[in-house]
């Protein structure tokens, strides 16, 4: 597992830990030939909260994380002892417990922590197994100090946390270097963003005391033309957070200061949601996108389907769909935006940039996995070299998938952006997406987006 890229983790804590704790009282009362009453039923809802609540504050992912299994296992077994306690005595101080059968409850409390440990043990072990589809996370520390070289260590003792070391960079002379260095010295900090562009370094940590704050600035900045993740090994100022956190590898803290908000469950409730909504929306809407493609075939030389290069998740390039609305198919080193009364922009092409139907193939884009419905709209490749080198953190909006919709179109930033200020305003706006991401906000846009779109405004 990778930093924060734990979402076993995360679907254990909030989904299937309390299904295990509810499922086995279930299973138990079943064994017993018990009929599932109200009162079981109680004792089901009370074990779901006091077991979340205990659970958080004994906390045994820590030692999960850390690789301690004995320690992990110990923390379970206490919780569960807690949770029982706990609903021992409100059995005893209501008189509740006298209306359940003392075998089920019995074979609940030892059934429940046991699958609990099954259950984790099986999947740990899995999880570390080293697979094709698992990616190895290219790694490089900044800082070959005591800190660094102690984190470039965990990273070689713990390969199923599936972090490979490049290297270090630091701008002390050779003859300051620890002895016990074992990876090799690739640069000095200057030379990092090029380095990490070139070999596509996925984890950077920067282990530098808080008297280097000045280079540390300048280093961050220089990264932003960058989609790899950057963390800090603690003792330093943070800058420019997003999705910021504490979190640790190998039981060491590091600090998030870029990183992605859909990792762990966020993950799977967005993949979910924009699985559900995309199907909705395709078979209810294939009718109308028929007719759309007939009519863009009768009207005009071409094909039906545009494909464009963009920049994906990570910055990897995708190919996206819409409807050709226009005369070129431009994909080039030079693509120019469409502009008003666009003389490319065929008669079909102008109502279908209107009204966005233009844009309906790209939720077969998000059945794929390369877009979501609501992200920071995907700009054209040589759009995206040009502004990267304009924009300070342009390519931070590449945390996360491009979507169909984003913030910056519903707040008036839709359309052409001819100069740029207007690019910067939509950067800002991917950017605060990025820092605030909920599911309210993705509910909030998509409505929004349809208030946009009928109202037909800055599309042409």
């Amino acid at each position: 597992m990778t930093v924060n890229d734990i979402p076993i983790i995360s679907f254990f804590q909030r989904v299937l830990d309390p299904l295990i704790i509810m499922g086995s009282l279930y299973v138990s009362s079943m064994a017993f030939h018990e009929p599932f009453s109200g009162y079981l039923l109680v004792l089901m809802i009370l074990a779901f909260f006091i077991s979340s609540a205990v659970y958080q504050h004994v906390d045994p992912y820590r030692t999960w994380r850390s690789g301690r299994m004995l320690a992990y296992a110990r923390d379970t077994v206490f919780g569960w002892c807690l949770t029982i306690g706990v609903l021992y005595f409100l059995g005893s101080a209501s008189g509740l417990k006298y209306y359940y059968d003392q075998r089920v409850l019995l074979a609940w409390a030892i059934a429940a922590p046991s699958t609990l440990l099954v259950c984790h043990i099986v999947v740990r072990l899995a999880a570390g197994r080293p697979s094709r589809s698992r990616e190895v996370r290219s790694v490089v520390v900044v800082g070959a100090n005591e800190v660094g070289l102690k984190f470039a260590a965990i990273c070689d003792r713990h390969p199923n946390l599936f972090m490979q070391m490049h290297g270090f960079f630091d701008d002390r002379a050779g003859e300051r270097h620890p002895p016990t260095l074992r990876h090799p010295m690739l640069g000095r900090m200057s030379e990092l963003s090029q380095y990490v562009r070139l070999h596509n370094i996925k984890l950077i940590f920067i282990s530098q005391p808080v008297s280097a704050q000045p280079r540390i600035r300048r280093l961050i900045d220089e990264l932003q033309d960058t989609t790899a993740s950057v963390y800090f090994l603690p003792d330093v100022y943070v800058f420019d957070l997003m999705q910021a956190r504490f979190d640790n590898v190998g039981g060491m803290p590091v600090i998030a200061i870029r990183e992605t908000p859909f990792m762990g469950l966020n993950s799977l409730v967005k993949r979910i949601s924009d699985v559900m909504l995309a199907s909705l929306i395709l078979v209810g809407l294939a009718p109308l996108m028929l007719v759309v493609a007939i009519a863009v075939k009768w009207t005009s030389p071409g094909p039906v389907i545009f494909k464009q290069r963009r920049y994906g998740l990570y910055g990897d390039e995708i190919w996206v769909y819409k409807f050709r609305s226009m005369t070129t198919l431009d994909d080039g080193k030079d693509v120019a935006q469409a502009r008003r009364n666009d003389g490319r922009v065929t008669p079909i092409g102008r109502f279908l940039r209107r009204t966005s139907l233009d844009e309906l193939p790209q939720f077969v884009n998000v059945l794929q996995g390369r877009m979501s419905i609501v992200g920071p709209r995907p700009h054209a490749v040589a759009h995206n070299e040009q502004y990267r080198k304009l924009i300070k953190g342009y390519m931070l909006r590449h945390k996360v998938k491009p979507g169909i919709t984003g913030w910056a179109q519903v707040n008036g930033l839709r359309g052409e952006t001819a100069t740029l200020d207007k690019m910067e305003a939509r950067i800002q706006h991917d950017l605060d997406y990025l820092r605030n991401w909920s599911l309210w906000l993705d509910l909030w846009i998509i409505l929004k987006t349809v208030k946009v779109v009928l109202t037909r405004e800055n599309a042409y």
